[in-house]
């Protein structure tokens, strides 16, 4: 559910990344009303409507992809899962790479240019990550991270059907990433449908080990809306969100959030 190196200060964000990089969100339980005594959130204008789209997101996440990614776990070896996660990465590197350039990154550009040529023609087509020990750090990028730096305010908090924690922005610029995602082009629609399907597996595997943070939250609606949000503000402002970072929380899950 391919990220750009941080010092080790970003340990913070790294710890609760896993949580908030969720396509799907996890919890036990959501009400489409606000909890007792809570103050509405300036930012979440659209709070019980998010709130109903949660519920349903959850429950399609416990029926359907929780279990079916539990599955995939226990079955495929983990070599295999890697060389999956390796292969999508690559895949949708293109991404990065255009938006490396659209901030005005091109040190960044360049190299992430480079280890997409290196992991295609040296990784079997990106099935193994040979650029990282070859000393190109995988990066991350996407448009409206983009349009973020470029000014563009965030608008209020938005829960996409199925697709979990978003904001209006980043909305749109979900929309324009799939135009700088390879797999979008294939003819096959049961191919293009396949791949995309196999990439949310892969990212719900990902986040199997962090189900309980959530499950334990008194809110998890909230605690999942404020943890996307801190992520996402520390992604498209790294230099403001390193100075109020609360002090260093050593963590053995997920990687380092991106960073330019």
């Amino acid at each position: 559910m391919l990220t750009r190196t941080v010092p080790a200060r970003g340990r913070f964000l790294r710890a609760i990344r896993p949580l908030t990089a969720l396509m799907i969100p996890l919890a036990l339980s959501a009400c489409a009303s606000l909890p007792p005594h809570e103050k509405p959130d300036p930012r979440d204008s659209w709070e019980r409507t998010n709130r109903a789209i949660y519920i349903f997101n959850v429950k399609v996440d416990h029926a359907v992809l929780r279990p079916t990614a539990r599955t995939y776990v226990r079955v495929v070896p983990k070599g295999a899962r890697t060389a999956v996660s390796n292969f999508l990465s690559n895949a949708k590197y293109p991404t990065t790479i255009v938006n490396d350039f659209l901030q005005g990154q091109f040190r960044y550009g360049v190299s992430d240019t480079t280890r997409l040529v290196v992991n295609t023609l040296f990784g079997l087509g990106g099935l193994f990550d040979v650029a990282t020990p070859s000393g190109l750090d995988r990066h991350s990028a996407d448009f409206g991270q983009t349009l973020g730096r470029w000014g563009v305010h965030s608008g209020p908090y938005v829960m996409l059907p199925v697709l979990g924690p978003s904001t209006v922005r980043d909305s749109v610029g979900l929309l324009a990433d799939t135009y700088t995602t390879p797999y979008t082009y294939l003819s096959s629609l049961y191919a293009r449908y396949g791949v995309w399907g196999v990439d949310v597996l892969d990212i719900r595997a990902s986040l199997l080990p962090n189900d309980r943070y959530i499950d334990a939250a008194y809110d998890p609606y909230a605690f999942l809306r404020n943890a996307w949000l801190q992520r996402r503000e520390y992604q498209v402002h790294p230099e403001k969100a390193e100075e109020e970072m609360p002090p260093d929380l050593d963590s053995d899950t997920g990687d380092a959030p991106p960073s330019h």
